[in-house]
């Protein structure tokens, strides 16, 4: 019988301890609610637990104080204030951070065309203000020189050709020359003989008269 008597007692003092702990859960959840601070769902909370009801014809009603309902809506103004000053100043940042963006863009843009004209006048060459790649510039440089070994070539070959003509004509000219003289000599040579001949025929002549 003890035994019964003090799970008995013990029994009620924990239904009691804990009919106590959720009455004081209740007392400081009741005690946090506050139309002058937290969110807005806990002040309208603070409402509830704070108004009368009374039911007429089967609906219930609930009795809120007026002014409640004006604190309650100057808190949702002030909160809605507040919503739009972050909302206008969140927009601020998102502009700025755009228009810091679109600044960038252009940068890296200017940079990345910046890059590619550095890449292509390193890759080029300005040939007569023409801007003309190294390997082109390069084909049509070897190509003239190419051109002008070849003309000077030709123009060697031409003279030792011009060359060769020219003492082939003076060897000719000096057997040309030596023939004439030798000519020329014959013929004085049978000149003077003639002369001669004539002369002795004249003296001849004289002789007999």
């Amino acid at each position: 019988m003890k035994i019964y008597k003090v799970l008995f007692i013990a029994m009620a003092l924990l239904a009691f301890n804990l009919q106590f702990a959720q009455e004081q859960e209740q007392v400081q959840e009741e005690e946090s609610l506050s139309l002058d601070g937290g969110p807005i769902s806990s002040q309208f909370e603070y409402i509830t637990s704070n108004s009368g009801n009374y039911n007429a014809n089967g609906i219930r009603y609930e009795v809120v104080k007026l002014t409640f309902i004006e604190k309650l809506r100057q808190n949702v103004l002030d909160s809605l204030k507040v919503y739009n000053k972050k909302t206008a100043e969140l927009n601020a940042t998102i502009a700025a951070s755009e228009g810091t963006i679109n600044t960038l863009e252009n940068k890296l843009e200017e940079t990345t065309n910046n890059l590619m004209e550095v890449n292509e006048e390193k890759d080029s060459i300005s040939f007569l203000g023409i801007m003309i790649a190294k390997g082109t510039y390069n084909f049509m440089l070897w190509t003239i020189i190419t051109g002008l070994l070849l003309l000077l070539l030709f123009f060697i070959y031409k003279f030792r050709q011009s060359n060769i003509l020219t003492q082939e004509a003076k060897t000719g000219l000096s057997d040309l020359e030596m023939e004439y003289e030798d000519h020329r000599r014959r013929a004085l040579e049978r000149e003077q003989k003639i002369s001669r001949q004539l002369q002795d025929e004249l003296n001849k002549h004289k002789k007999t008269k």
